[in-house]
């Protein structure tokens, strides 16, 4: 008499087919999450300092150049010959300065230059704004 049957058996079994949906709905979600956000910002860690803030403020100053040539710095129509100097009385104040460049598309390219030309000249970073591009 055999009381070890092999077919009685009790086997421990686990069903992962609906946790296989869920991940796959979660990663789908945090994917999807991620990518609307704000697809161009990598989150970073940052150290901290003593002081518990930053030592240089950054400042962002937008310079806007329309299809009828009028430059524009923060709202403000400023003549070209003049834009130099109102750039420099903003760099008085001791933060590093970005210059957001708007140009219209039809603005020939040497006037983006002549602006370029200025930040090169006081050593002021310059970031050229473009739309993106559809496919």
């Amino acid at each position: 008499m055999n009381l070890r049957n092999k077919r009685n058996k009790p086997t421990a079994e686990v069903h992962t087919a609906a946790l296989n949906d869920i991940m796959f709905f979660l990663m789908l979600f945090f994917l999807l999450a991620s990518a609307v956000a704000n697809p161009q910002v990598v989150k970073l860690l940052l150290p901290r300092s003593s002081a518990g803030e930053q030592s240089v403020a950054k400042k962002t100053m937008t310079i806007s150049i329309t299809s009828d040539l009028v430059y524009h710095v923060d709202k403000q129509a400023v003549p070209l010959e003049s834009l130099e100097g109102y750039i420099q009385n903003n760099l008085a104040t001791g933060e590093e300065l970005t210059i957001m460049l708007y140009a219209d598309s039809t603005v020939p390219i040497q006037n983006v230059i002549s602006v370029m030309d200025v930040a090169n000249r006081l050593r002021v970073k310059l970031v050229l704004a473009t739309e993106p591009k559809n496919n």
